[in-house]
């Protein structure tokens, strides 16, 4: 008051200036809160494979405000922790082991027994294949266009894609030499 100035219009620019301060720093610090809770609570680690934010790659670090992930095409995708935080996270690689899935669509009239033989010989070969819990293969769905198989077995989680792989190009290549026809799914 001794300035010329009210008290009353120095308060009031002193709070706008303390919330506008304060709404720039939220981000900055739900990030900072959010890499507490990571580097706290662990739900992953550098070198795991997870899905966050729709996005997803191998966790190269995890920093105090930003997660930085790999993608499988060798882009660096940087997060900020507190939407990572309070987020779904999905990891792939916490688990030693992972369920392989698999649809696989013959023609109406093959031999659907001879299908499933030759799927379970498939996996009964491929030493990656755990036996416990067993494979299933069942039909799955009678579509307008193809008889559906569903298979499903566990892997180690580090062998994961070869496995899924493998099964593919086997059935691909070698369901044609016992005259069934693998279909046209849309």
């Amino acid at each position: 008051t001794q300035l010329g100035i009210e008290m009353t219009s120095f308060v009031a620019i002193l709070g706008a200036a303390g919330l506008a301060i304060g709404m720039a720093f939220s981000g900055t610090l739900a990030n900072f809160a959010g890499g507490i809770i990571i580097l706290a609570f662990k739900p992953f680690k550098a070198g795991d494979y997870i899905l966050t934010q729709n996005m997803e790659g191998v966790v190269n670090e995890v920093l105090i405000f930003h997660t930085h992930l790999k993608t499988s095409d060798n882009k660096v995708v940087i997060l900020p922790n507190g939407a990572v935080a309070n987020g779904v996270i999905t990891n792939f690689t916490r688990s030693d082991k992972r369920r392989v899935d698999w649809k696989i669509s013959i023609s109406y009239g093959d031999d659907l027994k001879l299908a499933k033989d030759l799927i379970d010989q498939y996996l009964k070969e491929d030493k990656r294949i755990l036996k416990k819990p067993e494979p299933v293969i069942a039909l799955v769905e009678l579509s307008n266009a193809s008889v559906n198989i569903t298979v499903r077995a566990w892997a180690k989680t580090d062998d994961y894609w070869n496995v899924f792989f493998a099964l593919n190009e086997r059935v691909y290549k070698e369901f044609g030499e016992a005259g069934i026809t693998l279909a046209h799914t849309k």
